[in-house]
């Protein structure tokens, strides 16, 4: 199963010239915990709400002051949209990330995926096929 296969929560992006405080302000309106940077519709970057906690909040930087290019995580791990789960997982194990921006075949950024929305997805699968065996009874033999 490819991750076109597959729904997605829709990306959130910004500029790299953007302030951490317009970047926090954007994660609060958009309910969401990570932001992908862009420039040319193409990821340079991605920052979560724990980058802002550790990175700004715990070294006491000025949110209105300092640049998100200061503390963003550059040239993030990407995966392609025509990739599978098992290579999502893969990755999401290999570089201890839980988020991955979804590109295309130009390296533009289409999508990004989750951790917690492909284990929600595959929880939701294991209880239908649970279902399925429950429901038709014991073996034959």
């Amino acid at each position: 199963m490819s991750l076109s296969d597959w729904i997605w929560n829709d990306v959130v992006t910004a500029s790299p010239e953007d302030s951490v405080e317009d970047i926090a302000q954007l994660m609060d309106r958009k309910n969401v915990r990570s932001v992908i940077i862009t420039r040319d519709e193409h990821p340079v970057g991605i920052v979560t709400d724990r980058d802002l906690v550790i990175r700004v909040t715990a070294r006491d930087k000025d949110p209105k002051f300092t640049s998100i290019s200061d503390i963003v995580t550059r040239d993030p791990r990407v995966i392609r949209e025509d990739d599978s789960i098992s290579d999502v997982m893969s990755c999401v194990r290999d570089m201890k990330v839980r988020r991955l921006p979804v590109v295309d075949d130009n390296e533009c950024l289409v999508e990004i995926v989750s951790l917690d929305d492909v284990v929600s997805d595959l929880v939701d699968e294991m209880n239908a096929v649970n279902a399925v065996v429950r429901s038709s009874g014991p073996a034959a033999m």
